[in-house]
Parts: C-alpha cells; sequence; structure tokens
C-alpha cells in the first residue's frame, strides 16, 4: 500500500526539448520517481536512455498511459495528440500534467476538461509563466494597490526564426495545423494575463500566413483585446531581422511593469525603468512539479493552471487563427 507520503510514480510520453527537460527535473525531483518513459522515433529514445538506467523506455505512449505502476503522466507531444493521451490517462486513473496549449481543437479542449472532472483527477497545464518570482512580484504589487489603476497591457513578441534553435527538430511547429508562435509563445501571455486580470474577450485579433505557403505557421500576429475594461495590444512578428523579443507591460497610473525575457522585472513610476529584485526562487519546471504534486495530492495550488483556465487561453488563442483564417480566404477571393 503506497502512502501519501511516497514519491509520485511519473511517466512522461514525448522526449523532444521539453519532454528531456522535464524527464531531468523530474529524475531529480524529491516528489517523483519516472517510472516510464515514450518516444514514437526510437533514436529519440536512445538518445536519453543513459543516464536513467531504472526508467522503462518504450516507443509506444500506451505503455506509459495505461500502466498500473503511474501515477501521473506528464505530456509533451505535439497538440493535436494532447486530448487523446490525456483523456486515456486519465480513464485509468492518473493525474495529467500537459504542455500548452491545452489543444488545438477547442472540442477535444472541452473533453480534457470534463475528463477531470468525471475522473476526478489533476489537469494541469504547464504555462512557464504560472510561478515566476517576476510574476508573483506583479501579482502582489495589484494586490495592495501600488500600481493604481491599470490603464492597458501591451505584448509584443518578435523571432528571426521560427522555429527557434533549440525547436528545430519539432517539425509541426512550422505548419498552421497545430504549430506557429501564437499557440506555442503567445499562450504563455495570454494566460498571464487572464491570471492577473481575468478572462479576455478577443475583440479585433488576427494573424498573417505566408502568402506562398498556405500551410505554413503565422509570421504576424495583432490583436486588440480586453481583460473586462483594460485594453490589451498584441503586436508579434517572425522572420524578422533583430533579436528574440519577449515583453509584456502593465501599465499602471501609479507604477508600471515590464517583464522581458521571461524574467526579467523592470518598474517605472513615470520615469525611466529601474530592475526591481524579485525575492525567492525563479520559477522553473521543477517548482511547477511541486505544485503538481500539490494538485496530485488533492491541493488547489494557485501558481499552476488547470484545465479550465488553459481552456480559456486556448478559445483566444484559436481565436487568433479563426480570424486569420477568414481573412485569407477573403484576401484570396479578392486576389481570384
Amino acid at each position: 500500500m503506497r502512502s501519501r507520503t511516497d514519491p509520485l510514480r511519473l511517466g512522461i510520453v514525448a522526449l523532444g526539448a521539453m519532454g528531456v527537460e522535464m524527464l531531468a527535473a523530474a529524475a531529480a525531483h524529491p516528489a517523483f520517481t519516472v517510472v516510464r518513459a515514450s518516444d514514437i522515433d526510437p533514436a529519440a529514445v536512445d538518445r536519453v536512455r543513459a543516464p536513467y538506467p531504472a526508467v522503462a523506455f518504450t516507443t509506444d505512449a500506451r505503455d506509459v498511459v495505461e500502466s498500473p505502476d503511474v501515477d501521473a503522466v506528464y505530456i509533451a507531444t505535439p497538440p493535436s495528440f494532447h486530448a487523446d493521451l490525456a483523456i486515456a490517462a486519465m480513464r485509468a486513473g492518473k493525474a495529467v500534467f500537459c504542455e500548452k496549449p491545452l489543444a488545438v481543437s477547442l472540442a477535444d479542449g472541452r473533453r480534457m476538461v470534463r475528463a477531470a472532472a468525471e475522473h476526478g483527477v489533476a489537469g494541469a497545464v504547464n504555462f512557464a509563466l504560472s510561478d515566476r518570482a517576476a510574476v508573483l512580484e506583479v501579482e502582489r504589487s495589484l494586490a495592495v494597490g501600488e500600481v493604481g489603476e491599470v490603464g492597458g497591457i501591451d505584448i509584443r513578441l518578435s523571432f528571426p526564426r521560427w522555429p527557434r534553435e533549440f525547436q528545430a527538430d519539432a517539425a509541426w511547429l512550422a505548419g498552421r495545423e497545430q504549430g506557429g508562435f501564437v499557440r506555442e509563445v503567445l499562450s504563455h501571455f495570454l494566460y498571464l494575463t487572464d491570471r492577473l486580470l481575468g478572462p479576455l474577450d478577443p475583440v479585433d485579433v488576427g494573424v498573417d500566413i505566408p502568402v506562398d505557403d498556405p500551410r505554413a505557421s503565422e509570421v504576424a500576429a495583432r490583436g486588440f483585446l480586453r481583460a473586462g475594461r483594460v485594453p490589451v495590444h498584441v503586436s508579434a512578428f517572425s522572420g524578422v531581422a533583430g533579436p528574440e523579443r519577449y515583453e509584456w507591460a502593465l501599465w499602471g497610473t501609479r507604477r508600471s511593469y515590464l517583464l522581458r525575457d521571461w524574467g526579467e522585472l523592470l518598474s517605472s513610476d513615470g520615469g525611466d525603468w529601474e530592475p526591481v529584485a524579485v525575492p525567492g526562487p525563479r520559477g522553473s519546471e521543477a517548482t511547477r512539479l511541486s505544485l503538481f504534486a500539490d494538485a496530485v495530492r488533492g491541493g488547489n495550488p494557485r501558481c499552476l493552471a488547470d484545465f479550465p483556465t488553459a481552456l480559456r487561453v486556448q478559445a483566444v488563442v484559436e481565436a487568433f487563427h479563426h480570424a486569420g483564417e477568414r481573412a485569407g480566404r477573403a484576401r484570396a477571393s479578392r486576389l481570384a
């Protein structure tokens, strides 16, 4: 009989960049024992198996999601596979920690939310900003009134290369069907805005798809959204000269904040941006694994995105794509 204090037995599905990173983090985490891991590519399995002799590696995800010796599953596949794998795991009584986006199809996302509720298991999504120390500092400042009234949010992203270099082997990221930076990167900042200011309403959003390759992922995204009465502006580009840029700015009447490069926080009370020293750990796969362990054991950690929250974010992400598809059809009709 296993006790609540025993390490959770974790299975990992897919061993790309994020799967390998989570494997290393979980193998070193006191709350987990990695017992199984899978990838459909035997070469991917062979690349990572040597340092983990106690892990049972396989090329069949069913050996992970259906195994009786697994308590929880981390899913790092391309998003179109999330729903079927997660639902199979939840039907087998396992908690699920999933990469974002929750899914591509909203119907699939809703199925995942229903399955988690039906089977009474934890479902969480790995948004990197959910427990960043910089985010917690902005959240604290909002709560105590240091920001004053929030006048707006700006989200600015740019990529000289897409997919990014560390994701070059993930060919699906370059495709329109399930890839692109709106799903892969912008979703983090939409989650952050939802987390701090409430659900987002996409008022006027869209993406640009390369005219010469309609199957390719977007090269630009723009948007005007609202979080309640707060306006939210999005400007993002790929394939442009310049450094990668990740910026989220919150404009307040008393104090404003600029979050750069996933963890650097600056503030202004009307003058130049000044760096903010934030306490505690930066936030990482390891800290989010701790939050996931809490969720599996019945907790409700506020710094971890659950499936209903991730479904809200997914709906906004897909609004960008649906609007882009409509605009693309209209443009093609004009050119015909």
